[in-house]
């Protein structure tokens, strides 16, 4: 009897059992290369279901809603002009507002606050950074990067008429600390607010 040359592979004959074990085997490396793949590939859908939406910014205080330590002798107040801005870099904004008692005629000294939203419903004032009682009149009013600017009018003498004013004074606030810090020509002056900003 002759020897084959080539080795008996009768015993490696492919067998149904053996069919599905390397079928089995496959799956198998498929799907752990699935659940291998690179984190990038998943991490998109992921932050974006994870990144909180930005929030709406805060209001400004509405001036109307404050009440203004002015003297009007019934007659009410009248907020002439406002603006807001972040004064004191806290991220919520403050609004500064020239208000007057309410006149039927004539020009009547007005003051200029400054409002924050408290913690209930009204805006509160925590600055008067011209008071009324200084006999003022403001000019142009203006709230740009963190600082508050205005003309200030007044009169030298009683016997200037109320219509007119012979004074002008150019005017800057800005916060510092604790109090909004007034600079106006040679004058530097601080005012507190009240309970903070």
């Amino acid at each position: 009897m002759q020897t084959p040359v080539l080795p008996d592979l009768a015993h490696h004959a492919a067998k149904p059992i053996h069919w599905l074990a390397t079928a089995a085997a496959m799956a198998g490396v498929v799907a752990l290369a699935g659940l291998l793949q690179p984190r990038a590939a998943t991490a998109t859908a992921t932050e974006h279901r994870s990144t909180p939406r930005p929030s709406a910014p805060a209001a400004a205080p509405d001036p109307a809603a404050a009440a203004f330590p002015l003297e009007c002798g019934g007659v009410g107040t009248t907020v002439a002009r406002q603006a807001p801005g972040d004064l004191d870099g806290d991220g919520r904004p403050e609004t500064v507002a020239v208000v007057h008692c309410a006149a039927g005629s004539g020009t009547p000294p007005g003051g200029i606050y400054v409002l924050t939203q408290g913690s209930g419903a009204a805006p509160r004032v925590v600055a008067a950074l011209v008071d009324p009682a200084a006999r003022k009149t403001v000019g142009d009013f203006a709230v740009r990067d963190g600082v508050v600017s205005a003309t200030l009018l007044g009169y030298s003498s009683l016997d200037v008429p109320r219509c007119c004013p012979d004074q002008e004074e150019q005017a800057s606030w800005r916060w510092r600390g604790k109090a909004f810090v007034r600079a106006s020509g040679d004058l530097t002056r601080g005012v507190r607010a009240a309970h903070g900003s």
